[in-house]
């Protein structure tokens, strides 16, 4: 039975959920949620960020056990990068985690996606795991991948995981000059990615450490743009080399006080390569590398037993360095404090925060972007009014913002130093209902949220011939609704049946009437997406299928018909068989995605794979 929501609306999946979802990667597990979309420009190694209710993928922070997983370059997340191989959770909430103990950048983001690495639940019986599974399948998809548990005392314990991925990710696509269709392959589209991860990790009544060390190394093809009467550019490389350490520090102390302490050094090295700039014969070859260096410390007290206050405060400080003729090799240093409050009277629950952010960067050379300075408040309100405490009403406040990027001020050839953040004023309303049954449903979950967000100063690319810059744009304004329902059925002959579904509804437009793209609706926002996934089991076997469901949209704010990309409905089915192996637990999974092999974009002129197929086994010893 899930969960029932607390304080802000949030959505879960889980690692036994991953399989049924078809999810190789993190932008798979998370695509049915309400309220997102992701951005995919097709592939197995194709970027995936996410959006949610409409502010696009800068306005979502991504958590990976705690700490932010931070780009100052493009302040967008590859979720595409991100294997669920070693995941145990994933949390959607809006607003922000219900939790007022927490580093202040957990405050500062309109939504915040976190993930929770598998922790080791071993025994002084069996101090030690090893699970070792293999997925393999279409586009020459190869992925082993392992993980080592192993008790190091009563409180210690230690985890490594490892996988490589590597594929062709060639795959068949329709292409139309208008006139006539014909079938190409997708080529460019190689993919060769390792990653390892080690953490250790001491739990005890009154405190908890968690140190990761992770390495992610990918060589990628970059396919390109598919349009009529031309072939697509190919031969361009895409190579990342990050590198981060990071731990978390928690002590309890009888009196109420806690304390978190959370540090990270992170490292990104990016190289990118196009043999043929334009079809020019000019050579392009850039070279990016950031740096992170991040310390937050946050305290919280119980006043009382129902009254709860914290304190955080966070220091983090960036880097970026290019190979480019002239470039500027900007450093932001950012300054965030929060004091929240958590009360609860009766009924009642309310939380309320206050942030505080101070952006100071420099140059090496050349002029920089002026200092900002940032107070953003969030209230949150939740109330049981009836004596059914399954239902419950919600609403919240939050102010939230987000800087330029490196990018937005520095890389292009036109740069514009005055750029002031994009800010979003989030308004929801919502209620949640949760409740177990003994007759022939197991359990019964609806949530349901409207929300509005209205945006300033959004940051927007404008295109050129020659690269193009980002400006302040003018205002948004967002509408939308978010339902979803979860639901089992005990049938007769032990079979179980599971449904989840979601129904989103986002209306975003441009609301400046001083511009000419007043009332445009913003481009890749469907006004309606549907995501369900149904299952049936038996025992050892289950049987899955999932689908979405997206209605047109625009590629251009431009309202001409001519601008529509159509609706697409893409469907998948899993079946799997969790059993023995020589006495050792072991998973078998078959998986068809996009069962029937429709052909569609989910961006402009980057189309989506076909039909394809995927086995997965995996056993834990």
């Amino acid at each position: 039975m899930p969960v029932q929501q607390v304080v802000v609306p949030s959505q879960t999946i889980t690692a036994s959920d991953f399989i049924k979802y078809n999810a190789l990667n993190v932008a798979d597990a998370v695509r049915n949620f309400s309220g997102v979309i992701i951005k995919d420009y097709g592939g197995i190694g194709g970027l995936k960020t996410m959006s949610v209710r409409g502010l696009g993928a800068n306005h979502t922070a991504v958590l990976y056990d705690g700490i932010q997983i931070n780009d100052a370059e493009n302040g967008q997340v590859d979720l595409g990068k991100l294997n669920v191989s070693n995941i145990q959770k994933i949390s959607l909430y809006n607003a922000q985690p219900p939790n007022i103990l927490q580093t202040a950048r957990a405050f500062a983001a309109a939504s915040v996606l976190s993930i929770e690495t598998t922790k080791p639940k071993l025994t002084i019986e069996k101090p030690y795991q090893l699970t070792a599974g293999i997925k393999t399948g279409s586009f020459g998809l190869f992925n082993p991948y392992l993980q080592y548990q192993q008790r190091l005392s009563v409180d210690w314990a230690v985890i490594i995981n490892a996988y490589t991925q590597n594929a062709n990710g060639e795959y068949r696509y329709l292409a139309s000059d208008g006139k006539t269709v014909t079938e190409q392959k997708r080529t460019g589209t190689e993919v060769a990615m390792q990653q390892v991860d080690g953490a250790l990790i001491w739990d005890t009544d009154k405190n908890k450490l968690n140190i990761h060390i992770n390495y992610f190394n990918s060589d990628r093809g970059v396919p390109g743009v598919v349009r009529p009467y031309t072939t697509p550019e190919s031969g361009q490389k895409l190579y990342n080399r990050d590198l981060f350490l990071q731990g978390a520090y928690q002590h309890n102390w009888n009196s109420g006080l806690q304390l978190l302490i959370s540090s990270k050094f992170a490292q990104n090295q990016l190289f990118y390569f196009d043999p043929d700039l334009q079809r020019t014969g000019k050579v392009l070859d850039q070279h990016f590398g950031q740096r992170e260096y991040y310390q937050s410390a946050a305290l919280a007290y119980n006043l009382m037993s129902n009254w709860t206050v914290s304190y955080s405060a966070d220091v983090a400080l960036n880097s970026l360095n290019a190979n480019l003729a002239n470039f500027r090799y900007p450093t932001r240093v950012t300054l965030l404090n929060v004091i929240a409050t958590n009360l609860t009277l009766g009924d009642w629950t309310l939380q309320g925060n206050l942030l505080s952010a101070d952006i100071n960067e420099t140059v090496k050379t050349g002029s920089t972007a002026p200092k900002h300075s940032i107070l953003a408040p969030t209230v949150i309100a939740t109330v049981k009014p009836f004596a059914d405490k399954n239902l419950q009403f919600r609403a919240f406040y939050k102010y939230a913002y987000r800087a330029p990027t490196f990018n937005d001020q520095y890389y292009n050839y036109i740069s514009n130093l005055n750029l002031q953040p994009e800010f979003a004023r989030q308004y929801d309303v919502g209620l949640s209902y949760t409740k177990g049954f003994s007759g022939l449903f197991s359990y019964i979950g609806l949530t349901a949220d409207a929300y509005y967000n209205y945006v300033t100063n959004k940051l927007v690319f404008i295109p050129t011939l020659y690269n193009g810059y980002t400006q302040n744009a003018g205002k948004v304004d967002i509408k939308g609704l978010d339902i979803g329902l979860k639901t089992a059925v005990d049938l007769p002959a032990a079979y179980k049946f599971a449904l989840s579904a979601n129904y989103s509804y986002q209306h975003a437009l441009y609301a400046d009437d001083q511009l000419s793209d007043y009332l445009n609706r913003l481009p890749y926002i469907p006004l309606h997406t549907i995501a369900f996934n149904a299952g049936l089991s038996k025992g050892d076997w289950g049987v899955y299928y999932n689908q979405i469901i997206s209605s047109p949209r625009y590629y251009e704010n431009n309202p001409d018909a001519v601008y529509v990309m159509p609706s697409y409905s893409v469907a998948d089915m899993s079946a799997v068989y969790r059993g023995q192996l020589y006495k050792s637990p072991m998973t078998l999974s078959l998986a068809a995605n996009n069962l029937l092999d429709k052909r569609y974009d989910v961006v402009r002129n980057y189309p989506m794979p076909g039909r394809s197929y995927r086995i997965t086994l995996q056993i834990t010893i």
